[in-house]
């Protein structure tokens, strides 16, 4: 166990423990002088006031025994001298002191007690005292005793507010870990929203820009760019509702079988109906495909690559190379050359964080993702372990 301060553990005290506490410090002190009271009162009346004045200064002292432990319990003992009273209080001194658990002082406070206690049995004995090593061997069992009870109790209250404090932690901790996954499924959400609707975003996008930039089209080519745009759109509302749905469901699977590496022909296909040129260079071992984890993070950095190439790059040549094998691993090159075009077509926003994301999703799978802007290329290079990946 940790070694904690007792201000920590040891608990405030209500009005019913002060109480019950002083009672118990009454009774304590009223058995001890009772036998005193008689022989005081008729023969040295003088020490009967000085044993109840030390008596009551005890228990003034013993209310402060928390803020100066030492002090009160060597001052409580040492008017045991003189006042067989203050012993109630003086034996609550030291079992608060015991709580404390420090050795040195509980056997300073301890010893200086049997001392006075011995010292006044020696110079008011009574008729019915037994022999002095009887006394001080009560005496002695009685000291061992109250400071056992105090460690005793210091213990049990350093034990308890041990237990609440790890009690407090672990709420904390599982707060923690509650707010830190519910920011991962954020961030899974977006990603997936970004992964599937940026695609089809961005063909829309880029046909209807055609039609605004192009005033001269004719009506059949403005229809059948139209039809595009609406087809596009009904796809984007169709991914949108599988991401929701793999969301949605308990199992995180949705209806339809998410896109792996063979998927990779229709993406390219799609990208070259809408207009962009891409290239495709698969140099993989014969009939050997990446597994589907890995794919489908393959599959999520081509479309992406795409993605940006429509967005700001209108126009470029898209090149692409998937090489690698089971022993060295799967690595995605995507080079596009910066914007040309027509000057004055537009182009799509973007705030970066589909780059952001792939490196997320490629770096849970245990692999890298680098991009490269010399100025006149753009440059994408994820390399991925043969047979671990993220899923989507």
């Amino acid at each position: 166990m940790r070694d904690t301060a007792p201000d920590h553990y040891n608990p405030p005290l209500t009005r019913w423990g002060h109480l019950w506490r002083a009672v118990i410090c009454l009774a304590i002190s009223g058995a001890a002088w009772s036998q005193h009271i008689q022989p005081q009162w008729h023969h040295q009346r003088p020490l009967f006031w000085i044993d109840l004045a030390g008596g009551v200064v005890a228990f003034v002292l013993v209310a402060f025994r928390r803020r100066w432990p030492v002090q009160v319990g060597v001052a409580t003992q040492l008017l045991g001298l003189v006042s067989v009273s203050s012993g109630g209080p003086a034996a609550l001194a030291l079992i608060s002191l015991a709580t404390r658990r420090r050795v040195p002082e509980i056997a300073v406070v301890g010893v200086l007690g049997v001392i006075t206690g011995q010292l006044y049995s020696h110079w008011h004995p009574l008729a019915d005292d037994g022999p002095p090593w009887l006394n001080l061997t009560f005496v002695i069992a009685i000291t061992i005793a109250v400071c056992m009870w105090g460690m005793y109790i210091g213990s049990r209250r350093e034990l308890l507010w041990t237990l609440r404090e790890r009690a407090t932690q672990l709420e904390s901790e599982q707060e923690l870990r509650v707010d830190q996954a519910r920011s991962a499924e954020r961030e899974r959400i977006a990603r997936e929203m970004h992964d599937v609707l940026a695609h089809r975003i961005s063909l829309v996008t880029m046909h209807a820009g055609a039609l605004a930039y192009r005033t001269d089209l004719p009506p059949e080519q403005i229809r059948e760019t139209a039809q595009i745009i609406q087809a596009k759109a009904h796809e984007a509302l169709a991914d949108l509702r599988q991401v929701l749905g793999v969301l949605r469901s308990a199992d995180g699977v949705g209806d339809r079988p998410q896109p792996t590496y063979g998927d990779l022909d229709v993406l390219i296909a799609e990208a070259t109906a809408g207009g962009t040129v891409v290239d495709l260079a698969q140099e993989l071992p014969d009939g050997l495909q990446p597994p589907d984890q890995a794919g489908r993070t393959i599959y999520r950095v081509v479309q992406e690559a795409l993605t940006n190439a429509r967005k700001h790059a209108v126009g470029a040549h898209v090149h692409i190379r998937v090489s690698g094998d089971p022993d060295s691993g799967v690595t995605v090159v995507v080079r596009n050359a910066q914007r040309v075009g027509v000057l004055g077509m537009p182009t799509t926003p973007g705030a970066g964080l589909g780059l952001v994301g792939l490196r997320e999703r490629a770096e849970l799978g245990g692999g890298t993702l680098t991009t490269v802007d010399d100025g006149q290329s753009f440059s994408l290079q994820c390399w991925l372990p043969w047979t671990q990946g993220v899923s989507s």
